[in-house]
């Protein structure tokens, strides 16, 4: 099978690979305040601009993934994960104002603690009340299934879901390319 690429994006203002949900609640809320004043105009902080909505929405999905990837035989090391894309996507590139990108090879991160979302998690659980989560064998078992294997895999699920969501559910040392 082809190596699997997975990419984090960043804003240029922030630091890669941290989550704003792993602060305690008053110093998440500081924060999405202060990055929704410093950068208005930015996609990617339009949703701290209402972090009273945004903030238990985004807990209901972090417990729903956490528990779905442990009954999944996952075991999560945090209850908010790292978030990456499968592959890459210009769109989020651009959503991120085009700052920071971590590229990993999938193969790198340790397959109890990796996870993956057909969809934005959040906005497919919105939408649809569910969302289904892979884990990496269970990834492997679909692209070997399909006809073009995991390049052809990929390509369809992007049409369908924009972008693969990659959850990583602890802090390990990455091998790593930034940009």
């Amino acid at each position: 099978m082809e190596t699997l690429w997975m990419e984090h994006y960043c804003h240029p203002d922030c630091e890669p690979l941290k989550n704003i949900m792993r602060l305690p609640e008053k110093e998440a809320f500081d924060l999405a305040e202060k990055m929704a004043a410093a950068h208005p105009q930015t996609t990617a902080f339009y949703r701290f601009a209402d972090f009273a909505v945004y903030y238990p929405r985004r807990m209901k999905t972090d417990a729903l993934l956490h528990q779905q990837f442990r009954a999944l035989g996952g075991k999560p090391g945090t209850e908010h994960p790292l978030s990456f894309v499968l592959g890459s996507s210009g769109y989020l590139h651009e959503w991120f104002g085009e700052g920071k990108v971590i590229r990993l090879p999938v193969e790198s991160v340790p397959e109890d603690i990796i996870s993956f979302t057909l969809g934005d998690s959040m906005s497919t659980l919105a939408r649809r009340g569910e969302m289904t989560m892979l884990t990496l064998s269970m990834l492997k078992k679909q692209m070997a299934c399909h006809p073009e294997g995991a390049v052809g895999w990929l390509r369809d699920m992007q049409l369908q879901y924009h972008y693969i969501e990659v959850q990583v559910w602890g802090d390990v040392v990455l091998p790593r390319e930034e940009t």
